[in-house]
């Protein structure tokens, strides 16, 4: 790809991102985040909480595991134990708004911001009511954030199941219009650094094999690119093309080292730990050319 090209497309990903974060032109109606045991999806959250109070946007909060209703949200319900057509209907009372028709036309921005905390009580127990249930919710005037965890394992449906039926994931993943996977950057930045030295990379919690590890022991060290997450974007166009990107979210500092609202965000390839030109204390041009001397 010629260097103008590769420029254009790297400032494309990265101004796409910005506007699904700031729910510019209600670009993804349904924006499905799956985290693990590893790294929560709560960073990611906050910065679409945050960006729908700087458009004044309201934020609907359903919570099936938050207790405590969080600082940006303006509506805090709870979901759990309530049926899911119960649920919707509680929602579309909260955001209902004037004629559609003419929201579509007139707005550039969602009026509400619904946010789920986790859909896996729901997909667990009635996966094949969530469209019909994200169809009563989503309106032009509001845009969906939901999370699922994908370390949570699903139980085995009840006697009365249809066996062909989908993985809830998988069901999730084919309705949603953007899907970000969330991950841990000193886990990933340990991985790219095995992979430069052509070593097996590290595995952690569940992954590690090890009887009593859950959670993976998270980078504290000294390194400034530990504070942030990587997030792997997959936003699919009305035209069925899927725009697939990563990216590194880190914290922003003040000059005192304190820290600024939001965070900011970086292409991965673009980040210092996985940037090809970083390579440990030049170790590596060395080695390369000890063996072109060799070879000489």
């Amino acid at each position: 790809m010629a260097p103008s090209a590769q420029t254009h497309q790297r400032t494309h990903s990265l101004l796409l991102f910005q506007k699904l974060l700031s729910l510019r032109d209600n670009a993804s109606p349904l924006t499905l985040i799956l985290d693990s045991l590893e790294q929560s999806a709560g960073p990611l959250v906050r910065e679409f909480m945050n960006s729908a109070k700087t458009s004044r946007a309201k934020v609907v909060f359903v919570s099936f595991a938050t207790i405590k209703k969080p600082p940006k949200a303006d509506i805090f319900m709870k979901g759990r134990g309530k049926p899911l057509n119960t649920l919707a209907a509680e929602i579309a009372s909260h955001v209902a708004s004037k004629d559609a028709t003419a929201a579509s036309q007139t707005l550039t921005r969602p009026e509400y911001l619904i946010v789920i905390d986790t859909l896996n009580p729901a997909a667990s127990q009635a996966a094949h009511l969530l469209p019909a249930f994200f169809s009563a919710i989503i309106a032009p005037s509001t845009s969906l954030v939901a999370v699922y965890h994908c370390d949570v394992p699903v139980p085995a449906p009840g006697p009365p199941a249809n066996e062909y039926a989908p993985h809830p994931l998988t069901l999730l993943s084919h309705l949603a219009t953007t899907v970000f996977r969330v991950s841990n950057l000193s886990h990933a930045a340990e991985a790219r650094t095995a992979q430069r030295r052509s070593v097996q990379a590290p595995e952690f919690g569940l992954r590690e094999g090890r009887e009593g590890v859950l959670i993976g022991l998270r980078g504290q060290g000294e390194n400034s690119f530990e504070r942030g997450l990587v997030v792997e974007m997959e936003m699919r166009r009305r035209s069925g093309r899927a725009v697939v990107e990563r990216f590194v979210l880190v914290e922003r500092k003040g000059e005192a080292g304190e820290n600024n609202r939001g965070m900011g965000v970086v292409l991965w390839d673009a980040h210092p730990a996985f940037r090809e030109e970083a390579v440990d204390d030049g170790r590596e041009g060395r080695r390369c050319r000890r063996l072109r001397s060799m070879w000489d």
